[in-house]
């Protein structure tokens, strides 16, 4: 089957109309002055068109450009996080808002008017778990679609979110249908692919089965721009699907509406249902979607309750539940007048406390009220539903430094001088870089993410088989089953690279390394995980090379002042001219059976500190730091690599300890 190939993140770009984006804004601006306002709220004018100018930039031929509007249409790059303004009702609300001539708005939730008319959504927990657990929905009474231009920036705005926080449709779905077509309550549940069976909306009388339906899609050019979605339930055993009482489908999701419950523009009242692999993210998709078109509708949204239902007999309370959608939940976030004065740059003078409250008011964050936090005096804001990107205090910090406007902050020279400088591993690092280059090895840069069977079962190592103890840090929701977890070796990457570059000769010995983290879970770290620096090395040629890799560990030892301790040396002996106490670290080379290499040519590097009391040796203490050896022909076959190849993996914190005599 094929898989999803999800696109790079960039920066989203919305097309306005510009005589209607200035008649929302009830007033009329030069090219320069919208871009001045743009930079202002913090957004970027990026292009001046039409949908005439565009088609025949693309080299459509001149017979079908006559259809084509020529009203002039700005592009707006937007950020990422910025869900709220990715159509003209939100932008236009927003910069309104900015602009002082609008308040904020205040959503309201009602329900049905009586139990008969309440709008209600049944969940099957059992079909669906496996595919799409999760489902949100609402519903806009009054919401008319006779302005071709709200039907079309409705479309507009759910493709975006498809594209942006939905992942193409993989994390969320979104269906709109026409409520006056269907037939209450709702149940959302995963069928068979031969049990499933209608009218597409891509087609107006033909009906299509299920896995029919995407093979079709899958097919046909005229729906090219659905092939993609098709991989995400193409090889399930059961497809969801949404149906009303008469059991009418309304849509299969990911892919596609039915036409039955298609919108049109007498519509009035119109049922939004979101399935999704995140509940979090579908509730922010509803919210948005709601808060965007409530204002044709008076901010009233329609909530829908969502029954979790299984007929498994332990089906837990934890599970059996009822959510009313959409939430239109507003919270509270504090952040210290401080902070934000210190942040921005601005003495008390020039930003006073109530100030700021209007600096936020400016960008919805309202209302805004002084209080103290921890003491400190701070500013409180009230966080919308549209404001999803609101996570911390840093974020009221940059709202209220764009409200301020950046040109208005004087420059000033800071009150205290400082130097920078690298931080003393990162220093010693590049040092030895330059050391391993000039032995003959040639750095590779890998990616720190990787498959869990790469980390484990590739170098057939367990989960307590590396020099890192702890869990690996998993993705919640990888881009690609190629990004499962954060390495815990750097030996991935390395022969991952040694096996996409067979080009590469190996007559003369291909060298190969990286000095680079792993990371590891750790309770005790404040953010749960720990970084660790490593070196990795390898040798790949006709022959092993193991007495190469062993040369290039002791020269790395050398080069950091640290000798071997299984050589004869005097009471106080000197290294480099420098000299070493008989209490300095020193390492060892000791034989061991790992499962990576192949038996009886693999070794563990160690870093022996001996005591200070000058002992028989008992009392000092070994560290394994590293290990060494001729990789097993499994681990070789595993990674796709011709040719014996040897490794080394140091890590290099130990070692800048035992050279500082003190932590990193």
């Amino acid at each position: 089957s094929e898989k999803a190939h999800l696109p790079s993140c960039t920066m989203p770009t919305v097309g306005l109309d510009r005589d209607a984006l200035f008649e929302r804004l009830g007033c009329e601006y030069t090219q320069e002055e919208f871009e001045l306002l743009c930079f202002e709220f913090g957004i970027e004018l990026d292009d001046v068109t039409s949908e005439y100018e565009a088609a025949k930039a693309m080299g459509v031929k001149e017979a079908d450009l006559a259809t084509l509007s020529r009203r002039v249409e700005y592009r707006i790059d937007v950020p990422a996080n910025r869900y709220d303004i990715l159509c003209m009702e939100g932008m236009a609300r927003a910069l309104r808002i900015f602009l002082g001539v609008e308040a904020c708005p205040v959503y309201k939730r009602v329900s049905g008017a009586a139990e008969s008319n309440i709008i209600k959504m049944t969940v099957d927990v059992d079909s669906t778990s496996p595919i799409r657990p999760f489902c949100v929905c609402a519903v806009l009474r009054g919401l008319s679609f006779e302005d071709a231009r709200v039907y079309q920036s409705f479309i507009d705005l759910q493709e975006k979110l498809h594209q942006n926080i939905c992942r193409r449709r993989t994390l969320v779905a979104i269906g709109t249908h026409d409520l006056a077509t269907l037939e209450p309550p709702f149940f959302y549940g995963a069928e068979p692919p031969d049990e499933i069976e209608f009218v597409p909306l891509t087609e107006t009388t033909k009906a299509f089965k299920g896995k029919a339906l995407l093979d079709h899609y899958r097919s046909s050019p005229e729906t090219k721009h659905l092939k993609p979605y098709t991989s995400i339930i193409y090889d399930a055993p059961k497809y969801p699907v949404i149906r009303d009482a008469r059991r009418t489908v309304l849509s299969l999701p990911p892919i596609i509406n039915s036409r039955h419950s298609r919108i049109q523009p007498h519509t009035k009242d119109v049922f939004i249902e979101c399935t999704a692999t995140d509940e979090t993210k579908a509730n922010v998709v509803l919210d948005t979607i709601c808060a965007m078109f409530a204002e044709y509708v008076g901010f009233c949204v329609e909530t829908v309750p969502v029954t979790y239902v299984s007929s498994d007999d332990e089906f837990s309370n934890s599970k059996a539940r009822t959510v009313v959608t959409p939430l239109m939940t507003t919270r509270e976030c504090a952040a210290e007048l401080g902070v934000i004065r210190s942040t921005i740059g601005l003495s008390e003078t020039e930003l006073p406390d109530d100030a700021v409250c209007a600096l936020c008011e400016k960008m919805q964050l309202a209302p805004a009220r002084l209080d103290t936090l921890e003491g400190d005096a701070a500013v409180v804001v009230t966080v919308p539903c549209t404001r999803s990107d609101v996570l911390h205090a840093v974020d009221v910090v940059e709202d209220v430094a764009i409200a301020y406007g950046f040109n208005n902050v004087v420059e000033k020279l800071p009150p205290t001088l400082t130097q920078g400088k690298p931080h003393r591993l990162n220093a010693l690092c590049d040092l030895l870089r330059d050391e391993v280059a000039r032995a003959g090895y040639c750095e590779v840069l890998t990616h720190g993410l990787c498959r869990t069977d790469e980390n484990y079962d590739h170098l057939r190592l367990g989960a307590d088989g590396h020099l890192l103890p702890g869990a690996p840090v998993v993705l919640a929701n990888p881009a690609s089953e190629d990004f499962e977890i954060v390495r815990t070796s750097l030996l991935v990457g390395i022969l991952k690279s040694i096996g996409s570059n067979k080009s590469q000769s190996v007559k003369d010995g291909l060298r190969l390394f990286e000095v680079s983290d792993v990371v590891a879970q750790d309770a005790a770290a404040d953010v749960g995980a720990r970084n660790d620096r490593r070196l990795v090395a390898s040798y790949t040629a006709a022959s092993a090379g193991f007495e190469l890799i062993h040369g290039l560990l002791d020269r790395v030892m050398a080069t950091l002042l640290i000798p071997n301790a299984t050589l004869a040396q005097p009471a106080n002996f000197y290294l480099r001219g420098k000299q070493r106490e008989p209490t300095a670290p020193r390492y060892e080379v000791t034989p061991v059976d790992s499962p990576t290499f192949f038996p009886g040519r693999s070794a563990a590097v160690t870093l022996r500190r001996p005591s200070s009391s000058g002992d028989d040796g008992t009392a000092d203490s070994v560290e394994v730091i590293g290990t060494l050896g001729v990789l097993h022909p499994d681990v070789l076959k595993n990674f796709d690599i011709d040719f014996p190849t040897s490794a080394l993996e140091l890590r290099l914190e130990p070692l800048f300890e035992a050279l500082v005599g003190g932590p990193v």
